[in-house]
């Protein structure tokens, strides 16, 4: 589980009372992001025929920060850039009340390479639900994922990051959490 803090009170609330650890500062996490857009370059180094799509609604702090990096590095019209949301593809959304968010995939993945961007992977069954989402809008040549977290050990399903901010070993009752406005990632 991962959760946005938009309000510094409640993050002092989470680290005084929880006792959370820190996994990535804002210096690591920057430099973490840094990493994972040079990768993706690497493989895709002038993007044609890739496209990148961020998870809603938690990977969506993580794509945007990797997309404004590979802006950077490369014409910004040649990054083909989507959010997916995955909300009814979901196999626990009869189990949960689940909140739809904005798809903005104004493109065919048909053919494509496509980079699937999101903050933490943990059971895999968020992935598994985005690849069918995906299905919608075309059958891409190869889909690759995208992890900022990737909690080892965990699976439920076999799905493996392809580029990987940091990997941890946690326990099931342990959760991992984003922290947008301290630009940080935490365990607690």
């Amino acid at each position: 589980m991962v959760i946005y803090f938009s309000n510094s009170a409640v993050c002092a609330y989470f680290y005084k009372n929880y006792g959370l650890k820190t996994i990535l500062n804002e210096q690591q996490l920057a430099l973490t992001i840094k990493r994972l857009s040079h990768q993706i370059l690497e493989n895709h180094h002038d993007l044609t025929n890739t496209v990148l799509i961020g998870m809603q609604p938690r990977g969506i702090y993580v794509s945007d920060r990797i997309v404004e990096a590979i802006r950077q590095e490369v014409a910004p019209q040649k990054v083909v850039y989507g959010k997916l949301d995955i909300t009814f593809y979901r196999d626990d959304v009869r189990r949960e009340l689940h909140l739809a968010n904005k798809t903005e995939i104004s493109f065919s993945v048909e053919g494509k390479n496509v980079v699937l961007i999101d903050d933490v992977l943990y059971t895999g069954r968020t992935i598994r639900a985005a690849l069918d989402a995906l299905l919608g809008f075309g059958r891409p040549e190869k889909v690759e994922l995208c992890i900022l977290v990737d909690r080892r050990f965990n699976r439920q399903l076999p799905i493996q990051p392809d580029y990987v901010g940091k990997s941890i070993d946690t326990i099931t009752s342990q959760r991992v959490k984003v922290l947008a406005d301290k630009h940080e990632v935490v365990m607690y």
